[in-house]
């Protein structure tokens, strides 16, 4: 039994300063349970509002992609500057060590591989297992337009409920297949998509106009970065997102594809979180490249 509280000072209950309850910072957020909005501001730095996503679950559909063979030495060296990782949970366990203090996006569907139609996909992982591995998010491709589009759509609100359930948020990925236009009324239309059916945030490619799809979009946008670049225009392209209201970047190649990734994914970080100019940025790298 504790000790009755016998001390003779005053008590203080600050009579006069009402409580407050700030507004959580994250748009679109504000109504979740407290688990949820936790969750999410692991995944995104308060001070920001921003998030630098490293994104390596590749393997889920096309196996050992350049610069992924060896994960435990290519993307660990990269893991202490991102904000959270995008992964596989058999990668989590295999190569991630627990100690690891980053927010973690489990990739949740599967099925085909490169070799078969990629929007056939299911839901590839148990809620349970994603808060076993004390994951922050769970993530699904939503294929619109395609063929297995209203499978893809289902896939994605199942997630979406058995997330709101234990408080766990859902990625919703924009797929753009090789038929697909990627301008701004696709990519409008997949973006509000998700986030009508209950997505936290939203995954998706910078296209021109992309200020219209943030503005429509009533949850967090953050980029993807999809195919090599030249480090400058890779970080142009995340300069020009986040001016255009994206909240943050989830790159893989144009960081591990990198000859000098570590130094590129702090320039990165410098462009998100601290609104550097691209071609500052550029400069950040070289010289992070040349002096390690």
């Amino acid at each position: 039994m504790p000790e009755a509280d016998t001390s003779k000072s005053e008590k203080n209950f600050f009579i006069g300063m009402p409580q407050t309850s700030e507004p959580f910072f994250l748009k679109g957020s504000n109504s979740y349970d407290w688990g949820m909005k936790n969750r999410l501001a692991r995944i995104f730095a308060a001070a920001s509002g921003k998030t630098v996503m490293l994104a390596f679950d590749h393997g889920y559909f096309q196996g050992p992609t350049t610069g992924l063979e060896r994960p435990d030495i290519t993307i660990l060296p990269l893991a202490p500057h991102a904000d959270a990782l995008m992964l596989t949970r058999g990668i989590l366990r295999s190569v991630i060590p627990p100690s690891l203090d980053k927010a973690m996006v489990l990739r949740a569907s599967g099925g085909p591989s490169i070799l078969k139609e990629l929007s056939n996909e299911r839901i590839a992982l148990a809620m349970e297992d994603a808060v076993r591995l004390n994951a922050c998010a769970v993530a699904t491709q939503v294929f619109v337009g395609g063929e297995y589009e209203t499978q893809s759509v289902i896939n994605l609100t199942t997630l979406i409920d058995r997330g709101n359930r234990v408080g766990m948020p859902v990625l919703g990925v924009t797929a753009v297949g090789s038929e697909m236009v990627r301008d701004a009324k696709y990519i409008r239309l997949a973006t509000r998509m998700c986030a009508e059916l209950g997505a936290a945030f939203v995954k998706t490619y910078f296209v021109p106009d992309f200020e219209t799809v943030t503005a429509a979009c009533p949850v967090p946008v953050v980029i993807a970065g999809g195919k090599k670049l030249p480090e400058l225009d890779a970080l142009k392209m995340a300069s020009a997102a986040i001016n255009q209201g994206a909240a943050g970047v989830d790159m893989g190649r144009n960081i591990f594809q990198s000859d000098a990734p570590v130094a590129m994914i702090r320039a990165v970080r410098a462009v998100v979180h601290e609104n550097m100019r691209p071609e500052q940025a550029y400069e950040l790298f070289l010289d992070l490249k040349k002096n390690p």
